[in-house]
């Protein structure tokens, strides 16, 4: 029997769960969220605003207020990244030229900018002016002869070794996550998995600094992919300071979409390519307002990097072209074999790279990342100096390669053999046969060719922030450029040929080489990172070439087919498995023919499931459970003979009710019963305080019957993000 004051002291009891305790509904560290709860909170959230804005004007204020943060924030991401990205472009250009030499009028100047500064240079002598000077004539008061050559070449070394030591060794102090490109954790945290610190301040601000010193140091690798990570950054801090994203893991996976699409806007000064990348490349969830969203936030991040104008050239693009020739149909044979030879490069690159990264991950090499970072940059140091395409800084070579040769260039790879009769308007110069210059430009290409590939399959993966669209595109360039030369050269001399005849004639200006090298390096970087549609958007934005969409989107499309045939994942998704983070990718097909039953756990033979009965545990029994189990939540049922599903409990907020009720509610003692009724259960007179914890019960758990076929239950998990799904049978 149970006595009638023991009944109403436990129906008076406060159920101190209703109001909200510290910590409930958040997660820990390397968890995945639930995409549900947090669509249902944040509705209830806006439910709640909506109602009270109706209730006086500085309530409707308040909803106002929160119905532009969003815009807000993605103004402060844009406005942030923007500056960041214009500061380390800066950096960068100043450090890079700080290995050759110094500027006497002003040391932080880059060589460039001390000689636009300087009175006496000429346009013939543009690189040369007297307030630069190498470290030779600074040293030894020698610019030519054996003993200044040697003197720069270790100057160059001294300079990338100490750029390296100093970036490896602040990642490694500082902040380890701000090692690597950071796209495939992005794309593991956008799919709904915690990794806490790894968008924090520390990790923004070091990787900010380390990716100046690396790229600086003439390592193989890019700021492209880091960047996006940096603008990430940015959107984790300023979501924090919003109630209505730091407090929903779902809303500020909204705002961390859009601030990558404004990195690779800032990185590429590509904005609507920055959303096609955060679109196809990264994001996990994207409805339509942030869609609009990362617009918005690619849009600013791009005006701001305008008005820094870091390439001093008015222009947000790296390397911007102008091409005058139009492109014909029989080029684009040479463009598909570009694409095929990506695809090959990006297969090559991804088995060899990940192998490598296991082999570092797995052996004693793993335990020594300063060493492995100095010794590999003392050899990228050691080879790259005496060869000038590897030796200038990998943005400067793209952007050399891409270039068409006009009546002004200086470059090796247009030392062509002039007619003296010529007399056609500068900018329309007609095929010529190749001089000295364009043979030796070809063969230090290619040696180059070969370096870049080699060191970036070990350069890539080190604790050093590290991107790899800019390596890619180099393999790309150099290899569409000596294609671009061939084909050019081959046309002039056989423009007889059948293929050659109808639009090539003697004195036209038919192949542009430059296009060749473009369209290489959109093969190539698709070839690693299996992108398309965004990837032929941030090429022609890149370039400014919107004429040369097709011969792009072929080279893409055919790279895609290539790499695919030899494997499905791209770079950034082996990277992912082979860190072991928990990514179901949208792209995967499930082919298994198997039942929900067969793949659930327990299986047969093995121990009982793990439940919660509904109103007749102790608090001790679910302290027990707890501890010898390491599920993250347990199904709430009726009753052990009677197993008929009422809801789902987490197991870090059991942890937290129960601790909480320890120290808030009187009478709650080890031997308490715990229940997730309405109603308290009947108990005998002198039992202890119950424990009523139906507020953090999931009343509406997401089930399949257990003939539910394994096809539609990965599909369930894509598509609505799910945490767990319980297997039930009649009910």
């Amino acid at each position: 029997m149970v006595s009638s004051g023991a009944m109403s002291a436990s129906g008076n009891l406060m159920d101190f769960l209703d109001e909200p305790f510290p910590d409930v509904g958040t997660y820990e560290d390397f968890h995945t969220i639930d995409w549900l709860r947090e669509k249902s909170r944040d509705t209830d959230r806006h439910r709640k605003i909506t109602s009270k804005s109706k209730e006086s004007i500085w309530e409707f204020i308040k909803s106002l207020l929160d119905a532009w943060s969003g815009w807000v924030v993605m103004l402060l991401i844009g406005l942030l990244a923007g500056t960041l990205a214009g500061v380390i472009d800066l950096a960068v250009d100043w450090m890079t030229d700080l290995k050759e030499g110094v500027c006497l009028s002003a040391f932080w100047y880059s060589h460039e900018q001390c000689c636009w500064t300087s009175n006496e240079t000429t346009f013939e002598d543009r690189d040369k002016c007297p307030l630069w000077q190498k470290w030779s004539e600074l040293l030894l008061s020698q610019s030519e002869g054996a003993s200044a050559y040697i003197l720069n070449y270790l100057m160059y070394i001294l300079w990338a070794l100490l750029f390296a030591f100093l970036a490896v060794s602040l990642v490694r102090v500082f902040a380890p996550y701000a090692c690597g490109s950071g796209i495939p954790e992005i794309k593991t945290i956008l799919s709904g998995f915690i990794i806490r610190g790894y968008l924090g301040k520390w990790t923004l601000l070091i990787k900010t600094v380390t990716l100046v010193l690396v790229v600086s140091s003439g390592l193989s690798l890019g700021k492209e992919g880091p960047l996006v990570h940096v603008a990430c950054c940015c959107g984790n801090f300023f979501s924090s300071l919003f109630s209505k994203y730091s407090k929903n893991e779902g809303k500020r996976r909204e705002v961390l979409s859009a601030a990558a699409a404004a990195g690779v806007s800032v990185a590429f000064g590509a904005p609507i390519g920055g959303v096609l990348f955060s679109l196809e490349e990264v994001s996990y969830y994207f409805p339509l307002k942030t869609l609009w969203r990362s617009f918005f936030a690619a849009l600013v991040a791009a005006f701001t990097l305008r008005s820094i104008n870091p390439f001093g050239n008015s222009r947000l693009v790296l390397f911007y072209v102008e091409y005058h020739t139009p492109w014909y149909m029989a080029e684009l044979f040479p463009f598909i074999l570009l694409g095929v030879f990506g695809g090959l490069w990006g297969t090559l690159f991804t088995r060899c790279n990940i192998a490598w990264c296991r082999r570092r991950k797995t052996t004693r090499l793993g335990k020594y990342p300063v060493l492995e970072v100095i010794v590999v940059t003392a050899i990228t140091a050691i080879i790259a100096y005496p060869n000038p395409y590897t030796r200038q800084s990998t943005s400067e070579l793209i952007s050399e390669l891409f270039n068409d040769c006009g009546a002004l260039e200086s470059s090796q790879l247009c030392d062509y053999i002039n007619d003296p009769n010529m007399t056609r308007p500068v900018d329309d110069i007609p095929d010529r046969p190749a001089g000295v210059g364009v043979y030796t430009a070809m063969w230090q290409l290619a040696l180059a060719l070969i370096f870049k590939i080699v060191i970036t399959i070990f350069t890539f993966g080190m604790k050093i922030p590290s991107g790899l669209f800019i390596p890619s595109m180099a393999v790309g360039a150099m290899a569409g450029r000596m294609v671009g030369i061939g084909v050019e050269q081959l046309a002039y001399h056989h423009h007889d040929w059948i293929i050659f005849r109808n639009w090539c004639r003697p004195g036209a200006d038919c192949v542009t080489p430059g296009l060749y090298a473009m369209v290489g390096a959109a093969a190539c970087l698709g070839g690693v990172t299996r992108m398309t549609v965004s990837l032929v958007v941030i090429m022609f934005e890149l370039t400014g070439g919107l004429e040369y969409i097709v011969p792009l989107m072929a080279a893409a499309v055919t790279s895609k087919w290539v790499a695919d045939a030899f494997g499905k994942e791209g770079i950034y998704e082996a990277h992912i498995h082979l860190n072991g983070y928990p990514f179901l990718d949208v792209k995967d097909e499930f082919t298994h023919r198997t039942l929900a039953t067969d793949v659930m756990r327990p299986r047969r033979g093995e121990p009982p499931l793990s439940v919660l009965t509904q109103d007749s545990m102790t608090v001790e029994d679910v302290e027990t459970l707890i501890k010898e189990t390491d599920y993250n939540g347990f199904p709430v049922v009726v009753s052990r003979d009677s197993e008929r599903l009422i809801g789902f409990a987490q197991r870090r907020e059991l942890i937290l009710a129960i601790k909480n009720a320890r120290q808030r509610q009187e009478g709650i003692v080890s031997n308490s019963i715990m229940y997730f009724t309405e109603e308290p259960p009947e108990l005998p007179a002198n039992s202890p305080h119950p424990l009523k914890l139906r507020r953090i019960l999931n009343l509406s758990p997401f089930t399949v019957t257990d003939h539910t076929p394994m096809e539609t239950v990965v599909d369930i998990f894509r598509k609505l993000g799910l945490r767990q799904c319980l297997v039930t049978r009649s009910g």
